[in-house]
């Protein structure tokens, strides 16, 4: 193993994931088939994930991260409007190759992706389904839910969960899409936004403009107030849409060092 710990980031976008290693000393490679110019790991790779899998030496690697597509596996699928609709399922294989290399890993996807979930069943997906463990921001005192699958070849424990405090206007609904969520505790949940910025809303953030108390992250400029919240303010919105709180991979990335002396 080298004296810095190496991390292979799959699938990287912007860095969400690698922020949140490098916190904790990884040193990243992100890979991604887009060019990313804000990625902000230590060094970027444009290749297909896959493809870089099955071909580069991986012997430098003491980790592997990979976040393959999630919208084939959301729940907004079900969605009338989203409905027929074709992405990559990129889970399954990403899975098996993983399980070849002998490396530690982490593959991260959403709660639709996981282990016996009905929208699997009903497209014959089931092979998909991640045996995982799942993180949320409140777990670590952040204004928004956005639970997230994590599925590894090691054991850890997530943090205690706090119960969900946010409350709906009467006669308004989130239904399938509450699973993420940016609430103030104690105060009225105001306005559901956008169907990729992540589901909910706003109370007590303090802006200008179009930043004020209700305005939905991810319309206009409020998606801001998500980046600010997640801790990724370099990224652009459609990045952040697709990203996760650096914090979820800081504290799986210490797990990885601490207990499993990566």
């Amino acid at each position: 193993m080298s004296e810095t710990p190496v991390l292979l980031d799959l699938f990287c976008g912007a860095g969400g994931a690698a922020e949140g290693y490098q916190r904790v000393g990884f040193y990243v490679v992100g890979v991604d088939i887009a060019n990313q110019p804000r990625y902000c790991g230590d060094e970027f790779i444009q290749a297909a994930a896959l493809e870089y899998l099955k071909t580069a030496d991986l012997s430098r690697y003491d980790a592997i991260h990979a976040s393959p597509p999630c919208q084939g596996y959301r729940i907004m699928n079900n969605l009338p409007w989203l409905k027929g609709r074709e992405y990559p399922l990129l889970i399954l294989p990403i899975m098996g190759m993983l399980g070849k290399v002998g490396k530690p890993y982490v593959v991260e996807n959403v709660m639709g992706a996981r282990y016996g979930a009905k929208g699997l069943k009903k497209r014959g997906l089931e092979d998909h389904g991640l045996q995982a463990g799942w993180l949320c921001g409140t777990m670590f005192g952040l204004p928004f839910y956005r639970h997230r699958l994590f599925a590894t070849n090691w054991f850890w424990l997530a943090p205690g969960h706090p119960t969900h405090q946010a409350r709906i206007r009467p006669g308004h609904s989130l239904a399938g899409r509450a699973r993420d969520i940016i609430f103030t505790p104690n105060r009225d949940v105001h306005q559901s936004f956008g169907v990729r910025a992540a589901d909910a809303a706003l109370s007590d953030w303090q802006s200008n403009g179009a930043q004020k108390e209700g305005v939905g992250i991810g319309h206009a400029r409020g998606w801001r107030l998500a980046a600010e919240a997640m801790g990724i303010d370099w990224m652009k919105r459609e990045e952040l849409t697709q990203a996760i709180p650096p914090c979820y991979t800081e504290f799986l990335g210490n797990y990885l060092l601490s207990v499993w002396g990566v």
